[in-house]
């Protein structure tokens, strides 16, 4: 069974981040879920982005490395939205990393110091329409990431939700939510520790 790193996105640490969570803790993987914003929580997409900026990128960024401190290296970074930025970093910095789940957000490697590591294996999943994902260049970037890199893939879903696998939220799509589980489960049982 793998072991996780999974950030939340720019709402915090919500009960819908906990559900995805338990739900590969329900088919044995080890998941961790770090706190980046110390118990604050929000209700809207703009406001926690707002929060996040207050704070700062680098910032959350950090935390997240300090999150991976004590833990073993063979893991596989998680994150959803917001909570790419430290797990792609992670991926891409971090030695052992075994793979990488990049949840309606990508950023281009460029950002954390040029290439994609050989052998860390990754999968993005966002929404075909996602004004965020979709038309702020991380569908993009993701096309770039997984092109010609067999052990790289680019999931997409119909639909404009942009945190479309949070359990419980408006924007919640269970059609969409129930494959990316089945995909992320798949992909996690094939990394090797």
């Amino acid at each position: 069974m793998a072991e996780v790193l999974l950030f939340h996105h720019a709402l915090g640490l919500t009960d819908g981040v906990g559900a995805f969570a338990e739900e590969l803790r329900r088919v044995g993987h080890t998941v961790h879920v770090p706190d980046l914003y110390e118990g604050r929580t929000f209700t809207d997409l703009e406001a926690g982005a707002g929060y996040a900026q207050e704070i700062g990128f680098g910032t959350l960024v950090a935390r997240g490395e300090r999150a991976a401190e004590g833990l073993p290296a063979g893991l596989v970074l998680a994150g959803f939205s917001l909570g790419v930025l430290p797990a792609q970093k992670l991926a891409q910095t971090r030695p052992g990393a075994l793979g990488a789940l990049l949840f309606s957000a990508c950023v281009p490697v460029t950002e954390f110091g040029g290439a994609w590591p050989a052998g860390v294996p990754a999968q993005v999943h966002g929404m075909d329409a996602d004004p965020y994902f979709a038309g702020e260049g991380d569908l993009a970037t993701a096309r770039a990431l997984v092109a010609d890199a067999p052990d790289r893939r680019l999931f997409l879903y119909p639909g404009a939700s942009h945190l479309f696998a949070e359990y419980g939220a408006e924007s919640y799509v269970p059609e969409a939510a129930a494959l990316c589980l089945e995909r992320v489960q798949c992909f996690l049982d094939g990394v090797e520790r």
